[in-house]
């Protein structure tokens, strides 16, 4: 077997880390390797009445059978990630991490805090923009010299690969969203590395051959934390009117909104190269469909909004969130 892909469409905030926890209780993957930038981003799972804001743990860790993977290209700030072990409860020997993984100091940190960046571009502060800008010199600290990180050291492409070769599942984790790639999004807005499919698998030593599906998430409506441009942009008044104002996971700023965007997520669709789409918080914009499991008794005005997405897209909408927990899923695949 292959690997799936799972990236977010518009700026981060999608609902990706709700969509990886169904899939790996449902697909039951051997592996869930986490791509993405690093610990500036942050995923969401619902799991058992309990709630879980990952930055460095792949979502994928409520499936208790799946080997916990970070790939090469994502950085690791060891104090977050140790905290985040115990705060999931996760056996350690699940988790591997990649011996070239860049490694976030407090000096990064420091840097990426200053007011001039902050206020230029709303970085979220944690380390990875400088991180990312040293590792590009050769000069950052990687995994292998952490001595806190060696019981977890592995070779993460070595072991997709070995899985592949042995046809076992893979289900790869993005982060952030397309519009955030440092190539493809809202420059200087963006984050400090591509996050568009490529990029991801990428992060992970994962060539194209190897992926079966890419499945792009997209929000009923559209946020986003910090600067840059946001078409259709409501007042605060207005997303909190209705029910759109969130809070960032990391940073604990308020996202900005506005509808969803169509033009976008056609864009979107074709930089990820996506085979499928997941669709979250549909019960926010339609609130009579939260916890509908089952598409056939969602409302007629929901069911047209997932119509007009697979026309204007041309790409099938297969997954449906309509709730916070796993069990608020529709799987349509």
């Amino acid at each position: 077997m292959s690997a799936v892909v799972v990236v977010g469409g518009f700026f981060g905030d999608e609902g990706k880390g709700k969509i990886i926890s169904y899939l790996a209780l449902n697909d039951k993957p051997s592996i869930v390797v986490r791509g993405g930038v690093g610990p500036n981003a942050g995923h969401t799972v619902v799991y058992k009445g309990k709630t879980y804001k990952l930055r460095q743990i792949p979502s994928g860790f409520v499936y208790e059978k799946a080997r916990l993977l970070i790939g090469p290209g994502v950085l690791i700030n060891p104090e977050v990630l140790l905290r985040e072990i115990k705060e999931t409860g996760i056996d350690p020997k699940r988790l591997g991490v990649d011996y070239q993984c860049g490694i976030i100091e407090k000096t990064r940190i420091e840097r990426d805090r200053k007011p001039d960046l902050k206020g230029r571009i709303g970085t979220t502060g944690t380390g990875c923009g400088p991180a990312n800008a040293d590792r590009a010199l050769r000069v950052l600290k990687v995994a292998r010299d952490v001595p806190e990180l060696k019981k977890f050291l592995t070779d993460v492409p070595g072991e997709l690969h070995e899985a592949i070769d042995n046809g076992l599942p893979i289900l790869v984790e993005g982060t952030q969203g397309t519009f955030l790639s440092l190539y493809h999004g809202t420059y200087p807005f963006v984050t400090s590395d591509d996050v568009t499919a490529s990029g991801i698998c990428a992060d992970v030593g994962i060539g194209p051959k190897h992926v079966k599906d890419v499945i792009i998430v997209f929000k009923s409506y559209v946020t986003r934390v910090g600067a840059g441009p946001l078409p259709g942009e409501l007042s605060e008044e207005e997303a909190a009117r209705r029910g759109w104002l969130e809070i960032a996971t990391v940073t604990g700023r308020k996202r900005r909104a506005a509808p969803f965007n169509f033009d976008l997520a056609k864009r979107a669709v074709k930089l990820n190269s996506a085979t499928m789409i997941a669709i979250t918080k549909l019960d926010v914009v339609f609130p009579e469909t939260a916890g509908v499991s089952d598409f056939d008794k969602l409302s007629d005005r929901a069911i047209h909004f997932i119509r007009e997405v697979e026309k204007k897209l041309h790409v099938p909408v297969k997954i449906i969130s309509t709730g916070p927990d796993i069990e608020h899923t529709i799987d349509l695949r």
